[in-house]
Parts: C-alpha cells; structure tokens; sequence
C-alpha cells in the first residue's frame, strides 16, 4: 500500500538548537469509534493492539465512543473506560455528542443530556492524569475557579508543541440549548489562554482538538454552523497572530481529511500556518500517526495508518 505523507507548507522557519536536539516524537489521532459490535469486539481491539506495538508517546481519541443509537448506560461508558486502559500509553479522551447531547433520544434511566455530560465527568475526568496504562498529567481548566465545571478541558506540551483539548461536540456543538452559552464561554477561553501560553512558552505549534466538524464549507447562518461562529472568529484571529503551525483536530463527519479550509479575512486566501485534520471514524477504524520532528521547520508529519486486520472485501456487501 502507498505511503501517503501529508505536511505543512510553510515557509522554511529557523530551528531553535534546543528543539533540535530532541528526537522525534509519534502520537496517534483516532475517532468516532467503536459503534457496532463487530468494531467493539473485532476492529477496536486490532486498533488499540497496533497502535500500543507503535510505541507512541500519546494517544487522543476525538470523541463517539459509541454510535447515536446505542442506549446511553453505565455499563458502555464502563466498558470504553477499560478499553482506554488497555492502551499502553497515555489515552486523552474528548467528549462527542453521541456520549452526552443526543443521549436524550435514547437513555434508559432518565438522566438528562446535562446529567450525562456530568456523568462522563466523574467517570473519565478523575485527578489530574490522563487514562491508559502509562499516563500523562494534564492542565484542567477546571483549575481555574471561574470554569471550575469544565474538567474534560485540557492541556499539555510535548515535544516543543502545546496541546488543547475542548469539549465541541458534533453536529451542531448543541447551540440553542441553555449550557450552550456558559460552555462555549469556557472553550473560547481555553482556546485564548492556549495561544498566549504558546507565545509565552516558544512553542513551535499549538494544536487544537475537539469532536465536532465546525462546517467550514457553511454559510454563517446555516443552522449547522451557527453554534461555531464565535469560536471560528476567535480561532481566526489568534492564528493571524501566530505565525507557527496551528492545526485543528477533529471527527464528527467520518471523513478522513488532511486540508487548509481557512480563509483570511481581508485577503480571502488560504490561511497557510493552518490545518484542519480529520481522523477516520465509523466504518473505517484506522489511525493517524502524527510525528513532531524537531529538525522541521514544518513541525508535523502526518500518516495515515490502515489497520490490515480491519480491511473489508469491497467486491462483497457490507454487512449491516
């Protein structure tokens, strides 16, 4: 199989020594798995063992960690968490809307989709250390008083490059209903209080990582796109500010993806410092392994990874 590799094109960048005397760092990107049983039982597993033979520094899941139509209990939220445990390296989880808002649609014991967001919370927010078996200690924003419920709000740094982790969740980031405001206040200022720690720290790049798709191919006014607006003009104007690499990870859409949808404002071309990244998700349960090379000036290298254990016959029907 060809081995696609995807960079930054970016102007070449002058190498601070003390970055690169460092070595490479991989990590791995995956989402919106595991829905169905065969994935559950079969592809996921196949997943957690190749990503853990890779040796990776971290591993961050983007969010669906069950389909829509599967009952929101205890019981699938307790099996993902020792799924997450399986992994070798540390395990960052962010929240999806299949976790929490559409858990209206199907509960099974009457708590509400706020009641699960708070359920996820306690279950997968303990402490200050991330899941898996070796872990990592994360910044909570729930450090700060003013955010002091926000716990699945995180941050780290490796290699050179801050990490920031929200809680966006696909389709529609759940705009219109009551803990829309008082959330998004919070992941905007995440997102602020990231790029000022980039800029004070040297970082050579920020990525940023949520669940939902925030529909750049959308008018403004589309229902869709409405509840990332502010969020989009905000992240529009720390990355105008910083002249690094800043990448946008996300899942939702199911749409492996590697593309430059941001458009400056007065000179309506491509914004070239960012990059939006999407990992697969249902049906495809595959990864993406990012590398921070030290000695490049374009900071990442991308590649997607193809699980062979989990490819299908495409001359037969899938099966339902």
């Amino acid at each position: 199989m060809t081995r696609f590799v995807v960079t930054f094109l970016l102007a070449l960048i002058e190498v601070p020594a003390a970055f690169a005397q460092e070595k490479p760092i991989t990590f791995a990107l995956i989402g919106d798995v595991p829905y169905v049983e065969h994935a559950v039982v079969v592809d996921f597993p196949n997943m957690i063992a190749e990503i853990n033979q890779a040796k990776v520094a971290f591993t961050v899941h983007d969010g669906d960690i069950k389909s829509g139509s599967t009952p929101c209990t205890n019981s699938v939220l307790d099996a993902m968490l020792g799924r997450f445990n399986e992994f070798e390296s540390p395990l960052i989880y962010l929240f999806g809307d299949n976790e929490w808002t559409d858990c209206e649609k199907h509960q099974t014991n009457g708590l509400s989709p706020d009641q699960w967001l708070q359920v996820l919370r306690e279950r997968f927010c303990k402490g200050d250390q991330s899941l898996g078996k070796r872990t990592l200690k994360l910044t909570r924003q729930s450090e700060n008083p003013d955010f002091s419920i926000f716990r699945e709000n995180v941050r780290w740094a490796m290699g050179g490059v801050l990490f920031v982790g929200l809680n966006v969740p696909g389709s529609a980031n759940n705009f219109g209903q009551k803990e829309f405001a008082e959330r998004n206040k919070a992941n905007i200022a995440w997102i602020k209080e990231g790029f000022a720690l980039a800029k004070s720290s040297g970082s050579r790049a920020i990525m940023i990582i949520q669940q939902a798709n925030p529909h750049y191919d959308l008018g403004a006014t589309n229902a869709l796109r409405r509840g990332f607006n502010e969020m989009l003009k905000v992240l529009e104007k720390e990355t105008l500010a910083f002249p690094k690499p800043v990448v946008l990870v996300h899942g939702d859409s199911h749409y492996f993806r590697i593309d430059k949808p941001m458009l400056g404002p007065v000179s309506h071309r491509r914004v070239e410092n960012f990059t939006r990244v999407e990992t697969f998700g249902n049906p495809d349960v595959h990864w993406i392994e990012v590398t921070i090379d030290p000695a490049d000036p374009e900071v990442f290298v991308f590649r997607p990874k193809i699980i062979r254990k989990n490819l299908i016959d495409h001359s037969k029907p899938s099966a339902p």
